[in-house]
């Protein structure tokens, strides 16, 4: 088997949460491209079956489009066994599901705390849990989490999201060491400001812009379209010796 080929996903499928916009959106395209089949999950199903079908349109590998909010269990749990009924396995979890609420902390609720540790922790942990058992079973997958430049550095402004994404770097560490006899790697990517529709107020706003941009060494913010190589590795049998990382994409910020 060369190099190359160890990059390709034929026959592998993907649940990849979040996946109807934005970084998810761009991911999902990157494993379908590569040859995977793909299950895009979404709070509204109608957006999911849309991307679903834009993607299988331009790339020919099956996509399916799945309401699921994250954050309930009673949902996730029949998500998965219906995605396992549609594909037949699942190799690969991308859980990119995530929100941000910004403010000082005596400014936020807490039930805006409370909101942002749902979606962006409890929703991984959940959909870890209900594949669990068929991970194990087949002795092989790919877990992928999406974290933050924030599970390592952080700024004001921010408890509610740097905390959550601090957890799921943590929650990568534990379930690779706790899923690594099963021949299951899990891994957290961690990405830094890039032009997504989370980042629309900092977008908006020209002097936060230029503080970020500020702050980077490449001097930019990250294009969508270049997550995709860093997913499909860490997807691929080519990353088959790597778990418990936590790999920055960030244009250099958080080696300053």
């Amino acid at each position: 088997m060369s190099v190359l080929d160890r990059f390709q996903l034929t026959d592998r499928v993907a649940i990849v949460t979040g996946g109807n916009r934005g970084l998810g959106k761009e991911m999902a395209k990157a494993l379908a491209e590569a040859g995977a089949q793909v299950a895009i999950v979404s709070r509204k199903a109608e957006e999911a079956q849309a991307v679903a079908a834009a993607i299988q349109s331009e790339t020919g590998k099956t996509c399916r489009g799945y309401g699921c909010d994250m954050t309930v269990a009673e949902q996730v749990e029949p998500m998965a066994q219906q995605v396992l009924a549609d594909f037949g396995h699942v190799d690969i979890i991308v859980n990119n599901a995530g929100i941000n609420i910004r403010g000082p902390i005596d400014k936020l609720s807490l039930e805006e705390f409370k909101a942002v540790q749902e979606t962006n922790v409890t929703g991984p942990w959940l959909l870890c849990r209900a594949l669990a058992g068929h991970l194990k079973e087949r002795g092989y997958g790919r877990v992928i989490n999406i974290g933050s430049t924030l599970s390592i550095v952080t700024m004001p402004d921010r408890t509610p999201y740097a905390t959550s994404k601090g957890a799921i770097l943590q929650m990568s560490r534990t379930l690779a060491l706790e899923w690594a006899p099963h021949g299951i790697t899990v891994n957290c990517v961690m990405p830094g400001p890039f032009g997504t529709e989370m980042n629309l107020p900092l977008m908006n706003d020209p002097e936060a812009y230029k503080s970020f941009v500020a702050r980077i060494p490449l001097g930019r913010w990250g294009n969508l379209d270049e997550i995709g190589g860093l997913i499909v590795f860490l997807a691929s049998d080519a990353s088959s010796f790597i778990t418990g990382a936590g790999i920055t994409i960030d244009g250099g910020w958080t080696v300053q």
